[in-house]
């Protein structure tokens, strides 16, 4: 790439188009190259130790405990069964935990895969790590896939893409198959959750001019923004104002801002705050516009936000792909879980085609060690997970919350849509097959949401006891 100087501006030099068909100076393209440089050499290393024997022992372990701990989430219950029948029939029953039989795959051969090259949907976001991670890490390819990762501007445009087949499968907010699938805001088209891309990870951020102003109940007027309706960060955001006495559909605004948005808004004062997915909160302090009021985590500790899904024609045509797409994704997440590989994953991840932010911005958030805004160094480790299992009692959640505000009408069968959604299914009836005994079931374990206990198995009481609803 030339470079020159305009002779009425000589600060500014004129450019021609680089060789990579970008407009940008030299300083600019060898910054981008050092960043890719980093990124090549921190997924070669995190290649090398997912070809190690103690990662290999790890993934399938991470793989099936976690899919039994779907089945029994008490660890004493965990380790009673395991001991009572065996290693072979647990395993029996974590296949038997997604309705798919082809998913036994997970523990047995693998079968010929139904279609090889896919198209896969992300919004820009570090909820999208596992998803994003596992295209340079080589774990769609190691399954015989030819997966190409499709960064997307916004919700919307997932959520058409994924309807219109223009995507095979996508990185979603949790709650969007639930909306797809009932057909609100869009025609009705059956979607299901694989498996939830990440715990926590979220922030209520708020313009560094409301540094003084840090009770909610003196917010009237505020003007909020959100990624999507039909979001965690919309049902929390809500949840938070509710129970500080703030209406969120009179005494606020609440807007929907496309996360790469976020902080430009802020800077810009259109909003005064935003309840957003990381990177954008730690950016907003970065850019030294906004402070972090408080964690999402704070809120409801392991709370569910993005998910990984695909149609459910999609599964019934493709249930091998579908398997090997599942393994890919589980795969990634046990490295991600692992605080070990957080920075190298902060580099693989960095890059323009994935997330396109400062490696020291995506570090404090996967390790937890960051800037408030306030002037504070926070050291929290469990910022933000990577914890795969779609609980059901989760998927129930979200529907009370579609319903006390106003999104969902009508009488709602809370537990049939939960289960066709997101799949966990059946395993109340395969483990009462076994012997075992349940009552509330497996994957219908309760939930604390800001010192408030939310019981799955009576989600009508649950939406009667907020005094803050739509009418």
């Amino acid at each position: 790439m030339s470079e020159f100087f305009d002779p009425y501006n000589a600060d500014r030099p004129l450019m021609l188009k680089c060789s990579c068909g970008r407009d940008h100076t030299v300083a600019e393209h060898q910054a981008e190259e050092a960043v890719q440089r980093a990124s090549d050499q921190a997924a070669k290393t995190l290649r090398e130790r997912s070809e190690t024997a103690e990662f290999e022992a790890y993934s399938n372990e991470f793989i099936e405990a976690t899919l039994v701990k779907a089945i029994f989430p008490h660890d004493e219950q965990r380790r009673r069964f395991l001991r009572a029948v065996g290693k072979g029939t647990a395993m029996a029953a974590i296949a038997s935990v997604v309705p798919v039989a082809s998913l036994q795959a997970m523990a047995q051969e693998k079968g010929a895969l139904e279609k090889t090259n896919l198209k896969i949907g992300f919004i820009p976001i570090t909820c999208a790590t596992p998803l994003i991670m596992a295209h340079p890490l080589g774990f769609y390819q190691k399954q015989g896939l030819n997966v190409e990762v499709t960064k997307t501007a916004g919700w919307a445009l997932v959520r058409d893409k994924m309807i219109n087949k223009e995507y095979d499968a996508s990185h979603f907010l949790s709650p969007m198959p639930l909306a797809i699938s009932l057909g609100l805001g869009s025609n009705a088209t059956p979607m299901n959750v694989a498996t939830i891309q990440n715990i926590n990870g979220q922030a209520i951020t708020l313009s560094l001019k409301h540094k003084d102003n840090r009770d909610p109940k003196n917010w009237k007027g505020f003007k909020f923004a959100v990624p999507f309706d039909y979001s965690m960060h919309n049902f929390l955001l809500r949840y938070y104002l509710a129970e500080n006495g703030i209406n969120p559909d009179t005494d606020v605004q609440i807007r929907v801002v496309p996360p790469a948005e976020m902080v430009a808004n802020l800077r810009a004062g259109n909003i005064d705050g935003f309840l957003g997915p990381d990177p954008f909160n730690q950016r907003a302090v970065f850019d030294e516009v906004g402070f972090i009021h408080v964690l999402t985590k704070d809120l409801w500790n392991g709370h569910p936000c993005c998910a990984f899904g695909t149609s459910t024609e999609f599964i019934q045509k493709n249930p091998n792909t579908f398997a090997a797409l599942y393994r890919s994704v589980l795969t990634a997440a046990a490295m991600a879980r692992q605080p070990k590989n957080r920075e190298l994953i902060a580099k693989v991840i960095a890059p323009s085609q994935y997330l396109n932010q400062p490696e020291a911005v995506l570090n404090q958030v996967l390790t937890g060690r960051f800037a408030d805004g306030l002037g504070k160094i926070q050291n929290v480790p469990e910022r933000a997970d990577f914890d795969p299992m779609p609980w059901q009692s989760m998927a129930v959640w979200m529907l009370t919350q579609m319903q006390r505000w106003g999104y969902i009408k009508g009488e709602v069968d809370y537990k049939a849509i939960a289960e066709k959604v997101f799949l966990i299914t059946d395993a109340r009836k395969y483990m009462k097959d076994l012997g075992q005994e349940f009552k509330a079931g497996p994957t219908y374990e309760k939930h604390t949401i800001m010192g408030k206990v939310f019981d799955p198995a009576k989600p009508a009481d649950y939406l009667k006891s907020f005094a803050i609803r739509k009418a």
